[in-house]
């Protein structure tokens, strides 16, 4: 928890109770739905917390944005950008259903009402969001088959709507055919080792009418 407050010193006292309750909230479930690896629910907030909220190191989400979190597997990064924005809307989207129903929970023992979720398939959802966030659930050619026709037509922000994306590792070959891509290191973020290779790419979206 100290790692959030380190790089996120402006939150509200609910922010901050919420972010506190996280980790009990996924221990407790853990056990019951293994949603997270042991060695990952035991270094939650460097692992999924912060790792989430770097793309707010990125963008500040302007007031009634809306924002769909694709294979959100355990509530990342969507959860967390979802308390640090509470007049956002997110929409968590997984195709397991035992993964939603730990974010489900997670999502009641906060008390958050800026987050919907729904069991399917990315192809299936017919709706248009200002960004599409998501973990590395698949390479770009396939995320933006998956989410195309998702995009808001109206801009709010100076970033133009789009994808962000977090992924780690060398992503030359991966990006070369996306001119308009932009590679954001975590490193000029966070200070930890696990933040080294990790990246947020922003790929802006057309919208299609």
């Amino acid at each position: 928890m100290d790692l959030i407050l380190k790089y996120f010193t402006n939150l509200t006292d609910d922010q901050t109770s919420k972010f506190k309750k996280l980790e009990a909230l996924y221990q407790d479930w853990n056990l019951k739905i293994n949603v997270v690896s042991r060695k990952d629910i035991d270094e939650l907030y460097l692992r999924h917390v912060l790792h989430s909220l770097a793309i707010a190191k990125i963008i500040q989400f302007k007031d009634g944005s809306k924002i769909l979190d694709v294979g959100t597997g355990g509530g990342f990064p969507g959860i967390p950008l979802a308390i640090l924005f509470p007049n956002c809307s997110f929409h968590l989207v997984d195709s397991i259903a035992k993964k939603l129903k730990v974010v489900n929970e997670v999502v009641e023992g906060l008390g958050l009402t800026n987050v919907k979720t729904t069991h399917s398939r990315v192809e299936d959802i017919n709706d248009t969001y200002d960004f599409i966030v998501s973990r590395a659930v698949a390479i770009m050619p396939t995320f933006t088959h998956w989410v195309k026709g998702k995009i808001a037509k109206e801009q709010k922000h100076e970033l133009k709507n789009g994808i962000l994306y977090l992924k780690g590792g060398d992503l030359t070959e991966e990006l070369q055919d996306y001119k308009t891509a932009t590679i954001y290191n975590l490193s000029d973020f966070y200070t930890e080792d696990f933040y080294e290779t990790k990246k947020v790419v922003h790929l802006p979206l057309k919208y299609k009418g």
